[in-house]
């Protein structure tokens, strides 16, 4: 994972790395939960809340069209209440509180609705996540509450998802933006056999600030 990592980190600089890319740091608040079923089964759901913080990159492609790749990190997790039990967290678990600490690297298309300093915008594209570590805290049916680190492995939870991003905001002449961000995710976060799907959910909005536009 640590080369993945780095190459994919490696990647991105050198592809923004140019004298016409704009550089944006940006941070903000979310709300998580997920889409989780058990055996087609979709499980109940609470919202959590987190927040992210990253940058961004601006590449001209053609005209009001841009590559937008971001790297950021994304505090994500939800709460679960099962009607149904399965592995992971426990068989007889009742419930689960997650909070994941993720890196979430994106490669998004932005699109400027006018040229002027002043503008709207909109970016959608793929992400690649990658679930560093998590907390989870469970009831057993027998009542005992469970607190523990999550289990990233082949046969627990996946240290990898893929998810599909939105945004919509606006960007000012002096550098300042604001932006919604709707996060999809396609890939279930479990690896166990015939266990749990689960596929993040996320809305959030954040505020950011160009570092290099005059």
């Amino acid at each position: 994972m640590k080369f993945l990592l780095s190459a994919s980190i490696a990647l991105l600089i050198t592809v923004c790395a140019s004298s016409q890319s704009a550089i944006a740091i940006f941070a903000g608040p979310q709300a998580t939960f997920s889409h989780y079923t058990i055996l087609n089964v979709k499980q109940k759901n609470d919202l959590k809340y987190g927040f992210q913080a990253g940058i961004n990159f601006k590449v001209p492609f053609e005209d009001k069209l841009y590559f937008a790749p971001a790297a950021f990190y994304s505090m994500k997790g939800y709460k679960v209440t099962f009607n149904q039990f399965l592995f992971p967290p426990a068989a007889d678990a009742k419930d689960n509180n997650t909070t994941i600490h993720t890196f979430e690297l994106a490669a998004l298309l932005q699109y400027d609705f006018n040229n002027q300093p002043g503008h709207f915008f909109i970016k959608v594209g793929p992400s690649l996540d990658f679930q560093l570590f998590g907390k989870e805290k469970y009831t057993t049916m027998a009542g005992s509450l469970v607190s523990q680190d999550m289990k990233f492995s082949y046969g627990d939870y996946g240290h990898y998802s893929a998810n599909m991003l939105a945004q919509i905001g606006y960007e000012a002449s002096s550098g300042l933006m604001i932006f919604a961000q709707y996060t999809h995710g396609l890939a279930s976060i479990n690896n166990a056999d015939g266990g749990p799907q689960i596929r993040h959910r996320v809305f959030g909005i954040s505020i950011g600030k160009y570092i290099n536009r005059k």
